[in-house]
């Protein structure tokens, strides 16, 4: 029997650069979800309303031992709410913050997963020429706007720029100040600290959040060389220290619903995050 290794393995395309071992692919991933159908029964129809989704255009994330993490955006914790999204009637428009393409860990794509795999093939176009978000932020924040809702995906990707960017700021204040769906799960919280950017009071102060564990990130995660060194800074902890409450200690597939933030604590929570974001902006738009 052959026994897979935890060292992570070299992405030859950057220097010092890891993607996850054998072993921690072996018990993180799965050729398919546990998208079992959708939730709604009737979608809308209207073609009016839309949802922004800010993905991550960076691949690397350095290490404090100075190795790169070979990462993006999850495809589970990124298709899987797209799919309840979308199937409710909501086109999804994507935006990065440089408008060149999402990146996502195609190491975790779940490629059996036919209803997964077909809305990927449907977006791809979108994926490849993402819109530039600074320069849709008029169109976003105006009176009237058509997005109902600002979707987030996880994967470790989001720890880059995206924390630091005044666009994802723009957003997120519009996004709050006009009680707009905001869904993120797993690391997309990251780009929540955007809201922080230059300012004495954070925006989600006072917040429940569900998110991916730093307890993980220090120990499972090293233990089974999933990431090739610890990481620079952690998010929950980055999050507490700002007053959010995160209402998690592990990842067993919770979501948490405060307000009008809509989070989910890793890929385990993508397709119960999609039915809830797919009612609630439904619920959204109907009142």
């Amino acid at each position: 029997m052959t026994t897979l290794s935890k060292e992570p393995v070299r992405d030859r395309a950057e220097h010092n650069a890891f993607f996850p071992s054998p072993y921690s692919l072996s018990v993180y991933t799965s050729p398919v979800t546990d998208f079992q159908g959708f939730a709604i029964d009737s979608p809308y129809t209207g073609g009016q309303y839309k949802v922004l989704m800010i993905a991550s255009d960076e691949r690397y994330v350095q290490m404090k031992n100075g190795a790169y993490f070979s990462t993006g955006n999850h495809p589970v914790e990124t298709l899987l709410p797209m799919l309840h999204m979308h199937h409710a009637g909501f086109e999804i428009d994507v935006a990065t913050l440089s408008g060149n393409p999402v990146k996502l860990e195609m190491w975790a794509m779940p490629e059996k997963d036919e209803p997964v795999m077909s809305l990927y093939q449907e977006y791809l176009s979108k994926f490849e020429h993402p819109l530039r978000l600074g320069d849709i932020l008029q169109e976003v924040t105006a009176e009237g706007s058509p997005y109902v809702g600002v979707f987030i995906p996880g994967g470790h990707g989001a720890l880059v720029n995206l924390p630091e960017s005044r666009d994802v700021k723009v957003v997120l204040q519009w996004a709050m100040k006009a009680e707009k769906n905001i869904i993120t799960l797993c690391h997309g919280p990251a780009a929540l600290l955007a809201a922080a950017v230059d300012e004495d009071e954070f925006l989600f102060s006072g917040y429940e959040m569900a998110v991916f564990p730093d307890c993980l990130d220090e120990g499972a995660n090293q233990d089974i060389g999933y990431m090739p060194g610890r990481l620079k800074w952690l998010l929950a902890e980055r999050l507490a220290k700002l007053g959010v409450k995160i209402v998690n200690e592990d990842i067993t597939g919770q979501i948490h619903k405060d307000r009008n933030v809509l989070t989910g604590d890793s890929p385990l929570a993508a397709n119960a995050l999609g039915i809830l974001a797919a009612k609630e902006l439904l619920e959204a738009i109907r009142e």
